[in-house]
């Protein structure tokens, strides 16, 4: 094979990364400055927000970025292949029928809304969630299309605008943090409802943003409903089995969120829960909702720098190979993803549990965010990022079905892992108070990932399993070395209260432990780093 250019997937997925990760990093400065402005617990301000925004960012998974897009795109693909112009035509259908089931759904869930707040307005801190998420759920809309804008071109082979447009939410959002929710009002939940119309605002300017990009690859808005009504017809019939399948993990951290939100105790209300009949005490505190958030939003870093940018690189090349039959190199480049998944998403796990309470000291504790709700969240990242690997691997392995039509196996690993994870939830929260919900979560995480494995190995396509265990063994044995030398380091510098040595604590030892992980990889053999960084190809 000439190796004189990078794999196809190399390329897609590094354009991805940095995009995302520059996407990542602002979000970062804006959880940061949100921390600030609310605090952790403060009256359940920041509970609700997190948990309203949840909501159309899960439409935006689910529909989106998740199932809708994975069964467009091989669809898409294979007209692109035969008929440009038809290819178009379809576009042009799927988004006119998407943009009008969306406003159908948001004006139901308004409504809904509506009737809830009618009827439970009295409760405790409901008024609030309500109101956000009524604001936040256009949101859902312009997101929703925005992503589809995004998968098609990818399809086309362009990843640059789609993985810019992302940093947009967190510029918006920021300047409704710093700027306007500041000087519009004092009172916190105001400035919630100040950073959430922030949010809607984002979502207009994402999809405006790709929509002259997409013009510019040739696509003309030519509606035809006749010539692309099978094509469609296949997308609806796919979509329905791929909605739980391809969005397990953010099922299960809105299931999270939700048991955080209802079991946990403010300190003006009864230790006791009341909807139980007083007989049972809160097994969790208020701000645990925040706290899964700011923890998810650490794990989800690396899931989004390495899993979600080598899945969306992946997808239109396995979609490809399987349009084609060759499942031979469905097989090797899926290999491939799951070895570059592996090679930086297990040392990605360790480090992040190593330097969880530097990371929350350093990032959140500001303004109204106490040492206190630094240790929470610390120990809520360290439970999340136990489970690291698993959350990149699986988008990568679920493509690897969706690419062979097969829809239904993800979606039975899938339900009986949401249904593992509410389980465990409610068996671990009381002996481990909110902690106990990123464990569930990262334990079912790892069994699905394994089991999805095997299964497509034995049943689909083979995948190398010398290459795959090969790589494994050299990551374990990097990263052993790695964490050796970063809990080395942390005995040595003393916890101090101020900036540089905060900086110190977290960037000192990651940097040491990237070159100690990346040596001993290297001085292993390994060959991840090459097709990452140089022009290494496949053999």
């Amino acid at each position: 094979m000439n190796r004189s250019v990078k794999h196809p997937l190399i390329a897609g997925a590094s354009v991805t990364s940095v995009g995302t990760l520059a996407s990542r990093v602002l979000g970062m400065v804006r959880d940061m400055a949100t921390a600030a402005l609310f605090g952790l617990a403060s009256g359940g301000v920041m509970d609700a927000f997190v948990i309203a925004f949840r909501f159309p960012n899960l439409f935006r998974r689910l529909f989106a970025e998740g199932a809708l897009t994975a069964s467009y795109l091989p669809v898409f693909s294979a007209e692109l292949e035969s008929d440009r112009r038809r290819a178009w035509q379809l576009t042009s259908v799927v988004l006119t029928w998407l943009s009008i089931f969306l406003i159908v759904v948001l004006l139901i869930v308004e409504g809904l809304l509506w009737f809830v707040w009618l009827t439970w307005s009295d409760v405790e801190g409901i008024g609030l969630l309500l109101g956000l998420t009524a604001v936040m759920m256009p949101y859902m809309l312009f997101i929703c299309v925005a992503a589809m804008v995004a998968a098609t071109l990818h399809a086309l082979s362009h990843f640059t605008a789609p993985a810019i447009a992302p940093t947009l939410l967190n510029i918006c959002w920021l300047v409704g943090v710093w700027f306007v929710a500041p000087a519009f009002s004092p009172d916190k939940q105001a400035q919630a409802y100040v950073i959430a119309v922030s949010v809607l605002i984002a979502g207009v300017l994402q999809l405006l943003m790709q929509v002259p990009i997409l013009r510019a690859y040739g696509f003309r808005y030519d509606y035809n409903w006749s010539a692309s009504r099978r094509a469609v017809v296949e997308i609806v019939q796919t979509m329905g089995p791929m909605l739980l399948g391809l969005a397990v993990t953010q099922v299960n951290t809105l299931l999270d969120s939700l048991v955080a939100w209802g079991l946990a105790g403010s300190p003006d209300s009864p230790d006791r829960i009341a909807w139980l009949g007083n007989s049972v005490v809160y097994p969790m505190k208020q701000g645990a909702a925040a706290a899964i958030y700011f923890g998810e939003r650490l794990y989800q870093f690396p899931l989004g720098v390495i899993g979600l940018a080598i899945a969306t690189a992946i997808f239109p090349l396995l979609s490809r190979h399987a349009a084609r039959g060759d499942h031979q190199k469905l097989g090797v480049d899926l290999t491939l993803g799951l070895r570059l998944v592996i090679f930086l998403g297990i040392p990605a796990s360790l480090g992040l549990i190593l330097l969880a309470d530097p990371l929350a000291r350093l990032l959140f504790q500001h303004g109204h965010f106490s040492a206190h709700d630094a240790a929470r969240t610390a120990r809520m990242i360290a439970c999340y990022a136990s489970g690291v690997w698993a959350y990149c691997a699986l988008p990568v392995i679920v493509r690897g079905y969706y690419s062979l039509g097969d829809r239904m196996t993800p979606v039975k690993i899938g339900v009986v892992a949401v249904v593992s994870n509410l389980a465990l939830n409610l068996i671990l929260i009381w002996p481990l108070a909110e902690v106990g919900l990123a464990v569930a979560s990262a334990v079912v995480a790892g069994a699905q990932t394994i089991l999805l494995t095997l299964i497509f190995s034995s049943r689909k396509t083979g995948l190398n399993w010398r290459e795959l265990i090969a790589t494994t063994a050299r990551a374990l044995f990097a990263t052993t070395l790695m964490g050796i030398a970063c809990y080395t380091l942390l005995q040595f510098i003393v916890i101090d209260p101020g900036l540089v040595n905060e900086i110190v604590r977290v960037f000192v030892p990651l940097g040491v432990g990237a070159i100690v992980y990346f040596a001993a990889f290297w001085g292993c053999g390994g060959r991840e780093m090459g097709m990452l960084f140089g022009r290494v190809g496949m053999d």
